[in-house]
């Protein structure tokens, strides 16, 4: 591995871990010349994805294209880039495993969309203006009160889950 400071060709490997759920390997290197420390991952080479975008062009799925996408929306927010992480590594696994190798850009939207309430609200409202292109506030609007909804549901669903298990 070259040492991405002085581009020697001579670096050690000085601690290994699993990340990503197990599906990498963290290395952190150290370079032999210049002692410049790295972190490098290793993960298996699948066959490529492709995503058909709006227009029908296809690109190659890019877990960095999708996290940049999430990190944008969770600007100046509480939000752990860890979290997001997992979120995409979550995304990419449910992607590999089905029987296709296009996806569309507005199936990987969706998902994102699915699961962003739970990290962040205010950044799925973000990440929605720009995936769903609001062009009006009563689209936001709107977007926030399905929002809203959804949240209730989960409340009146929790709520039922506890009174089926009072016992009293």
């Amino acid at each position: 591995m070259q040492c991405p400071k002085c581009h020697h060709d001579n670096t050690k490997v000085v601690d290994s871990r699993p990340t990503e759920e197990g599906s990498a390997i963290r290395r952190r290197r150290a370079c032999l010349a210049c002692d410049y420390r790295f972190t490098t991952f290793e993960r298996v080479e699948q066959p490529p994805l492709l995503v058909i975008k709006r227009d029908g062009n296809r690109q190659e799925f890019s877990r960095e294209k999708l996290l940049r996408g999430m990190v944008r929306s969770c600007e100046k927010r509480p939000v752990a880039l860890e979290d997001l992480k997992r979120l995409v590594s979550e995304i990419e696994s449910e992607l590999r495993a089905r029987p296709h190798d296009e996806v569309s850009s507005q199936d990987i939207g969706e998902m994102v969309m699915d699961r962003l309430p739970a990290i962040d609200e205010v950044a799925y409202i973000r990440y929605a203006s720009v995936y769903r292109r609001f062009e009006d506030p009563t689209v936001f609007l709107e977007e926030i009160e399905s929002l809203r909804q959804l949240q209730r549901k989960q409340v009146e669903g929790q709520q039922n889950l506890d009174l089926d298990g009072d016992t009293d």
